[in-house]
């Protein structure tokens, strides 16, 4: 499958939409060929992709996996490095998202909120190394500010963030000196994308999404292109740095 090709390759992981789908964008635009990962999304990632190859032809595929199935990470990989033949970046972007209290956390959540955050974005870095380290490549993992800070609720998804976190120090520690490995930490950016007007409990969502931006040193709500513009950074102006993680937050953890 692979084909003639001059342009440094990112995979994205679930770059159908939201900031992923920024990140791709933003990428296309400085030069890279995009493999748009998804798992459920396909309208929005045959749509996304069709958009940048009428701005760029054959710049940009999409490809199918669940990244709790170690079979659908090797595939992912693996179509990935003989798309174009070369990796220069991995964005492990692809996040699952919900409350889990305490006393209502099921096995199942664990599940879906460690393989969706953590166990897909490991291995397939892992199996992504070869082809980084022939081009001297990058990975850039997208954390969130409550890995540090968490956020009432949320206690797996808060563990799992700050594993990634974890992850990526020590990444860049076992890769070094051929991939540079860092992170991009998302303070209030996108909520989520439950519509807050049609749930019981909207005036006390709203009330504390008000409360979150008001804790920030800018006071207002940052857009996805300032992750995506985080993570071209790392990836193409940033040689001499790994192993940091940026918090794109306003200013919130410093508050």
């Amino acid at each position: 499958m692979t084909q003639q090709n001059n342009n440094p390759v990112a995979l994205i992981t679930g770059g159908a939409k939201r900031i992923g789908a920024e990140i791709c964008s933003t990428l296309h635009q400085r030069g890279f060929n995009i493999i748009l990962h998804y798992r459920n999304a396909e309208e929005e990632a045959q749509q996304l992709s069709t958009s940048l190859n009428a701005l760029r032809p054959k710049s940009c595929l999409v490809h199918q996996a669940a990244l709790n199935k170690l079979e659908d990470i090797e595939g992912l990989a693996h179509y990935t490095t003989h798309a174009w033949g070369r990796v220069d970046l991995l964005v492990n972007n692809a996040s699952s998202f919900y409350p889990t209290p305490v006393l209502q956390a099921q096995e199942a959540d664990w599940d879906e909120l460690m393989s969706s955050n953590l166990k897909g974005a490991f291995f397939l870095s892992q199996k992504l190394v070869p082809a980084l380290q022939a081009q001297r490549g990058s990975i850039v993992n997208i954390i969130d500010v409550y890995a540090e800070h968490p956020l009432k609720n949320h206690p797996i998804y808060c563990i799992a963030k700050a594993g990634l976190r974890a992850m990526t120090q020590s990444l860049s520690l076992e890769l070094g000196p051929d991939i540079r490995v860092n992170g991009v930490s998302p303070g209030a950016i996108l909520w989520p994308e439950s519509d807050i007007q049609n749930t019981p409990n909207a005036l006390k969502q709203e009330q504390a999404q008000r409360e979150i931006i008001q804790r920030t040193n800018l006071k207002r709500r940052g857009e996805p292109q300032d992750i995506a513009k985080t993570v071209a950074f790392l990836a193409l102006d940033a040689p001499f740095i790994s192993g940091q993680i940026i918090a794109v937050d306003g200013g919130r953890l410093t508050s």
